[in-house]
């Protein structure tokens, strides 16, 4: 016959929920532990897996409703049943529920206990009236025991419960009854997955980790976890790069083009790679492999996570052609148009801070990169030059690289040709 599967006490003091959504429909066929549905209470979202295999012929709670503990969910035709069976069933079992309807005790309550009604009022007639009917004892019992109470026709008016509070548990019914339900109808299935809303301090919003955050997060794990990690600080006086943006910004907006310090440093670093070729490399076993091309990665923090598109041969193009570039990637990066090959081949990784104020951090390599450049936010700095202080401009840059790969002196010597191109503008 066909199986009910009804919402089980899972515990967390969970009593009735709302249906957010089903993952299936009347129809589809299930397998045993697949997601039928979500359920949200005011304290947890409950996963309920299928407890069986079968075919879904009625789900009885629509998307938004609310249901209880002991009410049934869906029914579900099991994979040894045939379809006229199984209508045959359902069909006796929505009119046996029509007759219980009509001749079941009606009454009202919450998750804490119900009070029944009686069923008939004596009428008063003059000296001879009976007394006023006494209010009813109060039952502590939840959907559930009252389903099992039902089913073992066990009087709930009769029992003294042991819970918290005079509550009857099903242990009071199962004691009276002398029989012992089926666990099924007990228990949580196997495999039910509740997730809290709160923890020990209060409530919680929880957020899926899926797409590109998911990526990211599986990449840095794997970066983290695999690469022996170092950094290096440096602070670079950019004063004249400055002086030599302002000169050519103009130039830049004639042909749509916003100018940016990126465009130089990215230049500088493929340039600088040629004469520092472990920067430019990877580890594949017991073999490093120095790259002879360079392809500068840029990351461009987005709504959806964290892309990281190339700018392919950077040594090879001049600062207006990485800039408009670098603009592309960006704006294509951040309305989810970038090319999949735009994500692939870089060599080397740059990642900007800057914009939101940082100074100096600790990137993580881009694996399998060797290295990656931070980039922070230049400030004004009182600076000692030529025996006097003057107000400089001042740029903070972090180099993380693979020791395994690279050397702690390997990677000071390219930042200081990375200084010496910065600080007197040469890009040729």
């Amino acid at each position: 016959m066909p199986y009910e599967f009804k919402f089980p006490d899972v515990g967390e003091g969970i009593h009735e929920g709302e249906i957010v959504k089903w993952l299936v429909k009347e129809g589809d066929k299930v397998e045993a532990d697949q997601p039928l549905g979500e359920i949200e209470t005011d304290k947890a979202i409950v996963e309920m897996p299928s407890p069986k295999s079968g075919k879904i012929i009625k789900i009885h709670v629509p998307a938004g409703g609310k249901i209880h503990v002991g009410e049934t969910m869906v029914t579900i035709q099991e994979e040894h049943e045939t379809e006229a069976d199984a209508k045959k069933h359902f069909e006796a079992k929505q009119a046996e529920a029509k007759e219980e309807k009509k001749a079941d005790v009606p009454y009202t309550g919450s998750v804490v206990g119900f009070v029944e009604e009686a069923k008939t009022v004596s009428p008063i007639y003059g000296s001879q009236a009976k007394k006023p009917q006494q209010a009813q004892t109060q039952i502590q019992a939840t959907p559930a025991v009252r389903n099992l109470a039902k089913q073992l026709n066990v009087n709930l008016q009769t029992l003294k419960g042991t819970g918290p509070e005079g509550r009857i548990t099903i242990e009071d019914v199962q004691k009276t009854s002398g029989t012992t339900p089926k666990k099924e109808e007990l228990a949580a299935p196997a495999g039910i997955k509740v997730t809290r809303k709160y923890d020990f301090f209060g409530y919680v919003e929880r957020t899926p980790l899926h797409g590109v955050k998911k990526t990211v997060a599986s990449k840095m794990s794997e970066s983290i976890f695999t690469a022996a990690q170092l950094t290096n600080m440096h602070e670079f006086d950019v004063t004249e790069l400055a002086a030599l943006r302002e000169k050519e910004k103009a130039e830049y907006e004639k042909d749509g083009i916003k100018l940016t310090f990126l465009p130089y440093i990215v230049k500088a670093a493929a340039m600088c790679l040629k004469e520092h070729p472990y920067l430019n490399a990877s580890l594949e076993g017991e073999e490093i492999v120095l790259k002879k091309y360079y392809n500068i990665g840029v990351a461009v923090d987005t709504e959806e996570g964290l892309f990281v598109p190339v700018v392919k041969g950077a040594d090879a193009k001049d600062v207006k052609t990485i800039a408009k570039d670098v603009e592309k990637l960006a704006s294509d990066a951040r309305s989810r148009k970038v090319n999949l090959m735009d994500l692939k081949g870089g060599t080397f990784s740059i990642s900007n801070l800057g914009s939101v104020g940082v100074q100096f951090f600790t990137p993580i390599i881009n694996y399998p990169e060797s290295a990656i450049l931070g980039v922070g936010r230049i400030m004004e700095k009182p600076v000692a030059k030529n025996g006097k202080v003057e107000i400089r401009k001042m740029l903070p840059l972090s180099l993380t690289y693979d020791h395994r790969i690279v050397d702690g002196a390997q990677a000071a010597r390219f930042m200081m040709d990375m200084i010496v191109r910065l600080e007197l503008c040469e890009f040729e």
